[in-house]
């Protein structure tokens, strides 16, 4: 009983200091203004990478190839889209052949329509590029977009004007670059086939 007395008797007095703090006089305390830092963010309502403000196509349809102003560097079509991934082994251009097959997918299409284009872009991951080329072009993913581009032309002798290649190096990574996994997937070419409007 003794225990329950001291323990009911603690917790008024508990009681009673709280609420003695809430009743102290605040009239005497003086206002501060604080500056808080401002954060602008950028907004891509599109998604393709550019912000909003200087983004001259806003409303870029997902996975079309862009150039620095936002807008589509293909001329998007009605009759064909098709997409092309491939990874590569680090530091190497060299297409596997596993992903020969889905290439010849995209030769057969272009095949039959005689007006598509292929926009090919070459990427590398940040383990293959020092810190300070991260802004110089990539020989590197220039070759595995080259090698894409000329497996193309000689099985199916497309004329080479309907192929362009973009290096895009280690600046538009598609996974995290701070593990093995995320490295292996930004070491890739992506392309995109399209029919341009008539």
């Amino acid at each position: 009983m003794n225990v329950k007395l001291r323990t009911i008797t603690l917790m008024m007095t508990g009681v009673l200091a709280l609420t003695g703090c809430q009743t102290a006089d605040l009239s005497k305390q003086t206002s501060q203004t604080i500056n808080m830092p401002t954060v602008v963010v950028n907004v891509d309502s599109d998604g393709d990478g550019v912000p909003d403000d200087i983004d001259q196509c806003p409303a870029t349809p997902w996975n079309v190839v862009i150039d620095e102003r936002g807008c589509p560097l293909a001329p998007i079509g009605v009759g064909l889209r098709m997409e092309y991934r491939a990874f590569f082994d680090k530091d190497s251009s060299k297409l596997l052949p596993k992903y020969q097959d889905e290439l010849d997918k995209v030769g057969m299409k272009m095949q039959e329509y005689k007006g598509a284009i292929l926009w090919v872009e070459g990427h590398n991951s940040r383990t293959e590029v020092d810190s300070a080329d991260l802004n110089n072009p990539s020989p590197l993913a220039q070759a595995r977009a080259d090698n894409v581009k000329n497996y193309l032309i000689s099985k199916f002798n497309f004329a080479p004007d309907r192929i362009t290649t973009i290096e895009y190096g280690a600046n538009r990574p598609i996974a995290p670059s701070d593990t093995e996994e995320g490295n292996m997937l930004n070491r890739r070419v992506y392309a995109l086939a399209t029919e341009p409007d008539k």
